[in-house]
Formats: structure tokens, sequence, C-alpha cells
């Protein structure tokens, strides 16, 4: 039976963290609602299987609003995503926040299905705001996942209850 942990974002995984990030994202940077992001800077979580670290989640607290920034796993259909999302709840609650939202693209349709799966809802769908987005990061594609033009964000939310 493999050893699944979830911990805290430290310096000694922030290497593979920023590693993860570049590959997926083309940079530590992502912007979400005209907003861009550090996420080698923000606080976040990582899985670790046979302590090897397999998935990450970056995050950003803003007064009683928690926003899940990045989530990337190595190891998908294992539970480990849902995890993450799950730790991020706990921790902003604790924190004293009564919303968790996050943003993704028109194309990432798995996000979608994720997202709700767990008890979050369409909170905005904001036409034509990667054109925002990529005068802040103009790396982002014009393509994306299933070869949809990337221009909408929609954005999920869930409120936050003990």
């Amino acid at each position: 039976m493999p050893n699944i942990r979830i911990k805290p974002l430290t310096d000694k995984h922030r290497q593979w963290s920023n590693e993860l990030l570049t590959e997926a994202w083309g940079s530590t940077e992502a912007v979400s609602s005209g907003w861009l992001h550090h996420t080698d800077k923000l606080p976040g979580f990582v899985t670790l299987l046979n302590d090897k670290p397999v998935a990450l989640v970056t995050y950003n607290i803003d007064g009683d609003q928690c926003e899940i920034v990045t989530l990337n796993s190595l190891e998908e259909k294992q539970g480990i995503g849902s995890a993450l999302v799950n730790t991020v709840r706990n921790e902003a609650y604790s924190k004293g926040c009564v919303r968790l939202w996050l943003i993704t693209t028109n194309d990432n349709t798995y996000a979608f299905s994720f997202y709700q799966r767990l008890g979050f809802k369409v909170a905005g769908y904001h036409i034509n705001a990667i054109e925002k987005s990529r005068e802040l990061k103009p790396s982002i594609p014009y393509i994306g996942m299933n070869g949809i033009v990337i221009r909408d964000e929609i954005e999920f939310e869930m409120m936050i209850e003990a």
C-alpha cells in the first residue's frame, strides 16, 4: 500500500514545485481575474507518494476569501487532487475564510466536472477575459485542451462551512 501524505509546501520542495509549475503553465506566474500571481511565492501543499512529491496546490488568502491558484497532479484519478482541495478548504476555514474560489479557462472541460463533483458551483463566466490576462502574461497559449481557443475565464466557488 502506498504511503500518501500531504504536507505544507516548504523550501524543501520549492525547486520541485517551481519546475512542475513551469512545465505545466510555462512559468511560475499565473493570471486570474486580471491579477498576476507569483506562484513561487504563494503558500501551498504538496502530496508525497512514498516520500516523492507528486502533486501541488497553491492558494492565496485575501480577507475572508481563499483562491486556489494552481492545482497539478502527476497521479490522476486517485483522489490526490480532491485531497489537496479539501486540505486548502480546511486551511482557509481555519484562517476565517468563508469562500473558496478559483478560475479556470473555457478549454479546461476536465476541471468543470472535477470541481463540481467536489461541491463547487459556477459563480461567473468572464467572456474574453483572457485578452487582459495575456497583457500580464503574454505566454498564455491561444489554443488549449482539445483544440479549443482559450478566451474566457470560468469562476467556480464554494462557500466554506464547518
